[in-house]
């Protein structure tokens, strides 16, 4: 795996292909700087090297060409605050303007280029789009996780134009690297923990995991769909009915495998979806009608305790309840204490996919992970065994 080590970048101009798509409120002001902070230690080493530093990112999904709400001109600050160095940026992603900015750059600048997404040749992958993009540096460097299961111009196209000099930013490593632990190359005991509302949109992620954990604790609205498949009363509870049988296949794969599924066996159930709804406790597998299960119980948690506990290789993907209303969080925010726990004894834990990683950020855990993935498609994708265009760019 080629890193950014393995380059010494003076008086090179570097490509970076960084995952700048951060939320920004009305005025147009950054909220979160996470991404932003996740690619400092790449850009951090080629400007000390005393190369110059070209930042390409999309924000956003515009869909008419230039869109003001949607141009990096409102990041510029922000990301300057975070670097702590000044940033020229370019309103424009290739040209003339771009191309002369590039040619008088110093080493130890940054550039930032317009958002990629206002041309439509970025996520159609043309090739002479990357090529414009290509000709502005000597090294290709690409540090954005979040887009490497896209097969854009920025992301994979543009690396064939650098058959040596193109490597990962240590923030893309850092992300396969990671993956690679849990799938690969883990510690015995495997935990994954999986959460959210459906079955189906885990499935591939379960049948390339069986092999290699030795416990699966299921929780959030798919929990539902394994209660209900093995004949429980689940109440008012999200369902998927046409993936009753799928659930059973899954407990009878499992089984094969010695893998130990952990399920719920109690609830906190509602009489609404909504925070200020009546409560009560009852078993996950008998909710009364009118009711619906949104978080999990306290015996749940006194039973998922010791598995997490006793784990060396931590997986977790997805909330155990609705964590969004302060009512229905402590299951979360349990778990999430637990796992804590479990890496301060010396477990390896890797959060990915976008709720579980906001539960971390929302309930102050984020640092006591291992570690927590940027990525959410990128990552399910990677759980599932799929090789992702901007990962297969660099290593061929």
């Amino acid at each position: 795996m080629k890193t950014i080590s393995d380059f010494n970048f003076s008086n090179k101009k570097a490509i970076i292909r960084v995952d700048f798509n951060v939320p920004l409120n009305e005025q147009f002001q950054v909220t979160d700087d996470n991404r932003i902070t996740a690619a400092k230690p790449t850009i951090d080493k080629i400007v000390n090297d005393g190369g110059v530093a070209i930042l390409m990112s999309h924000l956003g999904r515009p869909k008419n060409g230039p869109e003001d709400q949607f141009s990096l001109k409102h990041i510029v600050s922000k990301a300057e605050e975070v670097l702590g160095k000044k940033i020229t940026f370019v309103s424009d992603s290739i040209g003339s303007e771009v191309e002369k900015t590039v040619a008088n750059a110093q080493p130890g600048d940054i550039i930032l280029l317009e958002n990629l997404r206002f041309y439509k040749e970025e996520e159609a992958g043309d090739k002479s789009f990357a090529e414009k993009i290509a000709k502005l540096g000597d090294i290709y460097v690409n540090d954005a996780f979040g887009t490497a299961h896209r097969a854009h111009a920025s992301t994979a196209i543009i690396a064939d134009f650098f058959p040596e000099n193109k490597c990962f930013g240590y923030l893309l490593a850092k992300e396969i690297e990671s993956i690679d632990k849990v799938l690969n190359d883990s510690q015995k005991p495997v935990v994954a923990v999986l959460g959210g509302s459906k079955v189906s949109s885990k499935i591939t992620i379960i049948e390339n995991i069986l092999d290699k954990i030795d416990h699966m604790i299921i929780g959030g609205g798919m929990m539902f769909t394994f209660i209900k498949a093995q004949g429980g009363h689940i109440g008012n509870s999200i369902v998927e009915d046409d993936k009753l049988d799928l659930a059973l296949e899954i407990l009878k794969k499992a089984k094969e495998k010695n893998v130990q599924i952990h399920i719920p066996v109690d609830v906190i159930a509602a009489d609404a979806f909504d925070n200020n709804a009546n409560t009560q406790t009852v078993d996950a597998d008998n909710i009364p009608a009118g009711w619906q299960g949104l978080d999990v119980g306290p015996k749940t948690l006194e039973e998922f305790k010791p598995v997490i506990l006793n784990a060396k290789t931590i997986l977790w993907n997805g909330p155990l309840g609705v964590f969004e209303m302060e009512k229905f969080a402590q299951g979360t925010i349990t778990l999430g204490d637990f796992i804590a726990e479990a890496t301060k004894k010396g477990a390896f834990s890797l959060v990915g996919g976008g709720d579980s990683v906001a539960a971390v950020k929302q309930f102050g855990l984020e640092d006591q992970m291992s570690y927590v993935s940027t990525g959410g498609g990128a990552m399910l994708e990677m759980l599932e065994g799929k090789t992702l265009p901007g990962i297969a760019a660099i290593s061929k």
